[in-house]
């Protein structure tokens, strides 16, 4: 399957060059198991989406190499690719960007031919350049943005409800970002999403164990959240201000020494630290502009639910690699 990665560092850009190359579960080193496409995304002080993306493996890509190295942002998104559905190509890799929004996806949806459908109807068929279902899916959410008057959260909690009741699913596992906010989502249960923070100590924080309890608060997948609002540390602080959630050892040192404070999302537990948390199916994180995390369950099970079993044999061999 393929792997995704986001981080967001606040509102100072930095580079996210040891997530990428140098951890010890790096992007690079999971693009050896997903060979067909290596994409970085990013929005810098210009508040533009940057997007580097080639159909080859990321050890290979000498273009992500460099660029893992010397960009800096306050928002990244980034993937490697195992394809399914379309040929390997650029138009096929992933991170896209749709109206000044940088996303990327994991899992698999079917039914195309009805996503479509709905694309035509919203009249957003327009937005996909390529074959794959990932673009489809990034399509309806900037196409219910829109219905939502632009409202991020809305548009894509609209989004999935209607894939989940009308189109088999195996799994949307989505990051979408802007220059100033990121949105994760894991659903079902199908794929393993992980969200990691090292903030600053100025000003309260809404820790992992506090994340995990709202989870379980009243509201559920289809009310309102009744728990406390949201609280964001005060300002940027720097590197000798910071306090984990986890347990500190070699590799979470040099992960929270590598950069300013930030929160990163992957597939995979990038490192040992024990501050990595597995979203819960349904699960949608939001970080906002200084680095205030904001977790709930919005989601039900699909009502056409993929499983791999169900899956002809390569797709599926594909899902579990």
């Amino acid at each position: 399957m393929c792997r995704l990665f986001g981080m967001h560092a606040g509102s100072v850009p930095v580079p996210a060059t040891y997530w990428l190359l140098d951890a010890p579960d790096s992007l690079r080193a999971q693009g050896a198991r997903n060979p067909d496409g290596t994409g970085l995304g990013y929005f810098n002080t210009d508040g533009r989406p940057h997007l580097d993306k080639q159909p080859i493996e990321a050890g290979l890509d000498s273009e992500f190499a460099t660029s893992a190295r010397t960009a800096t942002g306050t928002t990244f998104v980034a993937h490697v690719r195992y394809a399914t559905t379309g040929e390997k190509s650029p138009e096929n890799t992933h991170p896209f960007t749709m109206d000044g929004r940088i996303f990327a996806h994991n899992g698999a949806i079917g039914d195309l031919p009805a996503v479509d459908a709905r694309l035509a109807a919203l009249g957003a068929s327009g937005l996909v350049g390529g074959q794959t279902d990932s673009e489809r899916v990034f399509a309806l959410i900037t196409a219910e943005i829109d219905r939502a008057g632009g409202e991020v959260e809305a548009g894509l909690v609209a989004a999935m409800r209607w894939l989940g009741e009308n189109v088999p699913v195996l799994a949307l596992n989505v990051i979408l970002a802007t220059s100033t906010d990121m949105w994760a989502l894991r659903w079902p249960d199908t794929h393993e999403l992980w969200v990691w923070e090292w903030v600053a100590s100025a000003g309260p924080r809404l820790s992992s164990d506090r994340i995990a309890a709202r989870v379980a608060e009243p509201g559920g997948p289809e009310g309102e959240h009744e728990g406390e609002p949201e609280r964001e540390p005060e300002g940027d602080a720097g590197a000798d201000a910071v306090v984990g959630p986890g347990g500190i050892g070699p590799e979470a040192d040099s992960a929270r020494r590598a950069s300013r404070p930030s929160v990163v999302i992957a597939t995979e537990r990038m490192t040992e630290d024990a501050a990595w948390r597995l979203l819960e199916p349904g699960e949608l994180v939001h970080i906002g502009p200084h680095l205030g995390v904001d977790s709930r369950v919005v989601l039900a099970e699909p009502r056409h639910r993929l499983r791999l079993a169900d899956m002809e044999p390569g797709l599926s061999a594909a899902m579990k690699a």
